[in-house]
């Protein structure tokens, strides 16, 4: 039986990038994996995926949230920096 961590790992994603899927998209963290694992693995995914944590800084940003927003930002950076396809895009 797989565990939620075996799907973390299988996923592509951080558990970081996972839970700003399931804020944005309003997910239980399970159902965040799989579509952020589904997106991940897809061309159109990827700018999508970095779409979404952008949002969620902008998000963060006008709720008066600034420690959330530079979490967010970071988690954007290591997104970027593992999937260079979001580079350019979005």
């Amino acid at each position: 039986m797989l565990t939620y961590e075996d799907c973390v790992e299988l996923s592509d994603l951080t558990e970081e990038e996972i839970e700003a899927i399931a804020e944005h998209e309003h997910l239980p963290e399970m159902a965040a994996l799989e579509l952020g694992s589904y997106l991940v693995h897809t061309e159109e995914g990827v700018p999508m995926i970095k779409r979404i944590i952008l949002e969620d800084i902008e998000t963060a940003r006008q709720h008066g949230h600034p420690e959330k927003a530079l979490k967010l930002k970071l988690v954007l950076k290591h997104f970027v920096e593992t999937h260079p396809s979001a580079a350019g895009s979005a």
